[in-house]
C-alpha cells in the first residue's frame, strides 16, 4: 500500500473514528477510579463467545457412564493420545487449555458447569440478546447488564468508564454509562507520518474530527505497541491474542478502564468439530492464549483481576451426522484472574442419562448464569443485591447471586 492509498483509507473511516471520537477522548478526561479502602483495584472483563460453545467438549463429565456414547467419536478420554487434563475424579478439561489448566492448579479459576440463561428457543440472535441485555427474554431494550451494573456502583468506588474492544460496542456495553471503545482493525496501520499529515490537514478544517483522531491514534498506539503487529496470514486464533494482549495494556494502566468486554466469534460447531484436535481444539487454544496474555499484560493488576467466559447456550449431548453437535442448552462459563476463588468445577450435575437431559437432547441446566454474574458483580465491586435484582438484571430477584466466586 502506498502513500496515497494510506491516506484515501483513513479518510474513509473520518466517519468510523469521528462516532468513536467521543469515547476515545472521554477517557482522557474522566475521574480516575476511587480505589478502595483495602487497596484493591478490581478489573472485571467479560469475554463473549459468540456462536455457542459445546461445554461438554471443553469441560468434559468423562466421570459420566453416559458421556462417551453421545459425544462418540469427538469425546475426550482421560488416557491415550491427546488426554483431557483433569480437573478433578469426573471433570476434565479439553487438553489444549493448558494455561488455564496451570490457573485452576493455581486456584485462579474455575469452572461453573451445567449453565444457561433463562433462554430456551436455540436462535443465536435472541440467545446473545439475552445474554447481553440482562432480561429474560429478547427484544427488550437497547442496554446491557455491564453498562447499568456501571452505573448502579457504590458511590466512592465508582468505575467511570468502560472498554469496549470491537468495531462496535457489544450490547452488554451498551447504555447511558460512558465507555471508551477501541477496535484492533478499526483503524487502518497506515505509516506515522501519513497519519500525522492528516492530522495536520483536519486541524485546519475539522476540529472536531481532528481531536477525536489524535485520541484514537494514542490509544491505539498504547494498545499495540511493538508486540502487536500480526504475523502475515495470522488466522483468528492469533487474533484472539492479539486483542487480549492489547485490550490487557489499556486496562493495566493507573488511568485506564477498569471494566472492559469483547467477543470472539465461530464457536457455531455443527460440522467436523473435532475431538482433542480439529476445530474446536484450534478456538479453545486461541482462547487458552487470550486468558494467558491478560495475564501477562496485566501484570500486579491480575491479582484483583476477575475474567468471566460466557457464550449464549450450550451444544446438542449427541453429535449429529456431520461429526458436530446442534444447539443445545446448558454449557459451562469459565471463570479466571487472580481474584477468583478457584480450583474448583461448581456443579449441580443433572446427568446424562436419556430421561435426564433437556427435550430429550441437552445438558439440562441446573444454574443460571445470571446468579454468576450477581455473584460475581457483589463479591468484586460491592453491587447490592436490590439493585442487581430490579437495574442490572431486571425482574430477577429469585435468582440469586452465587457466593464464594472472588477470595
Amino acid at each position: 500500500m502506498d502513500c496515497c492509498d494510506d491516506m484515501r483509507s483513513l479518510v474513509t473511516s473520518r466517519r468510523a473514528v469521528l462516532l468513536g471520537g467521543a469515547s476515545f477522548a472521554a477517557w482522557a478526561y474522566l475521574p480516575k477510579f476511587a480505589r478502595g479502602a483495602d487497596g484493591r483495584d478490581p478489573r472485571l472483563v467479560i469475554v463473549i463467545l459468540r456462536g455457542a460453545l459445546d461445554g461438554l467438549a471443553t469441560v468434559a463429565p468423562i466421570g459420566d457412564p453416559d458421556y462417551a456414547g453421545l459425544h462418540g467419536s469427538i469425546a475426550l478420554s482421560s488416557s491415550g493420545p491427546n488426554a483431557a487434563l483433569p480437573l478433578d475424579n469426573f471433570f476434565s478439561l479439553h487438553p489444549v487449555m493448558s494455561e488455564f489448566s496451570r490457573m485452576y492448579r493455581e486456584k485462579k479459576a474455575a469452572v461453573i458447569h451445567a449453565v444457561a440463561t433463562p433462554y430456551r428457543d436455540r436462535s443465536h440472535f435472541d440467545g446473545q440478546d439475552v445474554l447481553e441485555s440482562g432480561f429474560a427474554g429478547p427484544g427488550r431494550v437497547q442496554s446491557g447488564w455491564l453498562n447499568r451494573a456501571l452505573e448502579g456502583l457504590p458511590r466512592g468506588e465508582r468505575v467511570t468508564s468502560a472498554l469496549a474492544v470491537g468495531p462496535t460496542t457489544p450490547l452488554v456495553l451498551r447504555g447511558t454509562a460512558p465507555t471508551v471503545g477501541w477496535a484492533p482493525v478499526a483503524l487502518p496501520q497506515a505509516a506515522e507520518d501519513t497519519a500525522m499529515r492528516l492530522l495536520e490537514l483536519y486541524q485546519h478544517r475539522d476540529a472536531a474530527l481532528a481531536s477525536a483522531l489524535k485520541q484514537g491514534l494514542a490509544l491505539d498506539k498504547a494498545a499495540r505497541g511493538d508486540d502487536m503487529k500480526p504475523k502475515p496470514g495470522a488466522g483468528g486464533v492469533a487474533a484472539m491474542r492479539l486483542v487480549a494482549r492489547g485490550a490487557a495494556k489499556l486496562m493495566a494502566a493507573d488511568d485506564g478502564p477498569r471494566i472492559g468486554a469483547l467477543a470472539f466469534d465461530g464457536w457455531d460447531t455443527h460440522a467436523n468439530e473435532g475431538g482433542a484436535v480439529g476445530r474446536l481444539a484450534q478456538l479453545l487454544s486461541g482462547l487458552d492464549g487470550a486468558l494467558a496474555e491478560f495475564e501477562r499484560g496485566l501484570g500486579p493488576r491480575w491479582r484483583d483481576t476477575v475474567i468471566v467466559v460466557a457464550t449464549e447456550f450450550g451444544r446438542t449431548a449427541r453429535i449429529n451426522g456431520t461429526q458436530g453437535t446442534d444447539h443445545g442448552t446448558g454449557t459451562v462459563a469459565l471463570l479466571a484472574g487472580g481474584a477468583v476463588n478457584g480450583g474448583r468445577v461448581i456443579a449441580d450435575w443433572p446427568g446424562l442419562k436419556a430421561t435426564s437431559l433437556y427435550q430429550g437432547r441437552d445438558l439440562a441446566p441446573t444454574t443460571d448464569l445470571r446468579a454468576v454474574m450477581k455473584g460475581m458483580l457483589k463479591d468484586q465491586f460491592g453491587l447490592a443485591e436490590r439493585v442487581l435484582a430490579e437495574s442490572v438484571f431486571p425482574d430477577s430477584a429469585a435468582v440469586k447471586p452465587m457466593q464464594g466466586l472472588v477470595s
